[in-house]
């Protein structure tokens, strides 16, 4: 019976020695859980009004969320009397041997934590690197994804692509087209360039701001050679092209102006 009274009486003086801390502890569990929610809803709001990547709020809300709510988790309990030193230890020792093994993940969602906040390219642009050609379809945290021009899938990691260069095709929203045409020595390089201009005026996805230009490059072998470059939209380039070169070709013939092929001139003596 004494025995039994002595655990009663221990008993009782625990639950009036740990209760409040008990109560203490789930109240701040409580109210530090709702002010997670409230910081983690006002980073994404704001984050939301500065136009950043919906997928690196996301990204950051939920690395918040859950940094915040192991700091909370370790603060209840030390409240309540566990020890907690040991445990952040381990957890520092955790956290060590993780980003060790991941330094190249870690560095990828560093380096797309980078193109999104600076924006080097966005989605639909037509890009150059890494030694790829194509037009991004997708920008997660830890790779770029472009597709090639062959419609091939194209996956980079943000790492490479933040310390790389980046060519961005379509950043100015105009192209200079590079073409070249030869004619024959003979030929009235005049009359021939003013053929070519004509050919660039009349096609309407060939910008007259900048002007086209035409003129004289090289004097090759068989030929004058004339570097001819319209400008276009992005999304016209290959069509003009392809178009100018055909009309170029069919125009010079229209006028009589000989477009020339490598030859050879054999001279043969009799002895």
């Amino acid at each position: 019976m004494e025995e039994l009274d002595r655990y009663s009486d221990l008993a009782i003086s625990l639950a009036i020695s740990y209760t409040p801390k008990l109560i203490l502890a789930l109240v701040t569990l409580i109210v530090g859980l709702w002010l997670i929610r409230v910081v983690v809803r006002l980073s994404e709001t704001g984050m939301a009004k500065s136009k950043t990547d919906q997928t690196l709020i996301t990204f950051i809300g939920n690395l918040l969320s859950w940094g915040l709510k192991a700091l909370l988790l370790i603060s209840v309990a030390s409240m309540v009397g566990i020890e907690t030193t040991s445990f952040i230890a381990v957890l520092g020792a955790a956290g060590l041997a993780v980003g060790l093994a991941l330094q190249g993940s870690l560095a990828n969602f560093a380096g797309g934590v980078l193109v999104i906040l600076f924006k080097p390219y966005k989605v639909g642009d037509l890009i150059e690197a890494q030694g790829h050609l194509g037009i991004v379809k997708e920008i997660q945290v830890f790779t770029t994804i472009l597709t090639s021009l062959e419609n091939k899938r194209i996956i980079i990691p943000n790492g490479a692509m933040s310390n790389g260069s980046i060519t961005n095709i379509s950043a100015e929203g105009t192209l200079r087209v590079d073409l070249s045409m030869g004619i024959a020595y003979d030929a009235d390089i005049a009359k021939a360039k003013q053929v070519i201009m004509d050919v660039l005026q009349s096609d309407g996805r060939v910008l007259q701001e900048p002007a086209p230009f035409v003129g004289v490059t090289e004097m090759a072998d068989s030929s004058v050679n004339l570097v001819v470059r319209p400008w276009a939209k992005v999304e016209d380039y290959w069509d003009v092209h392809f178009d100018v070169n055909e009309k170029m070709k069919v125009a010079l013939d229209a006028n009589g102006i000989g477009i020339p092929f490598p030859q050879r001139d054999v001279h043969l003596y009799n002895h």
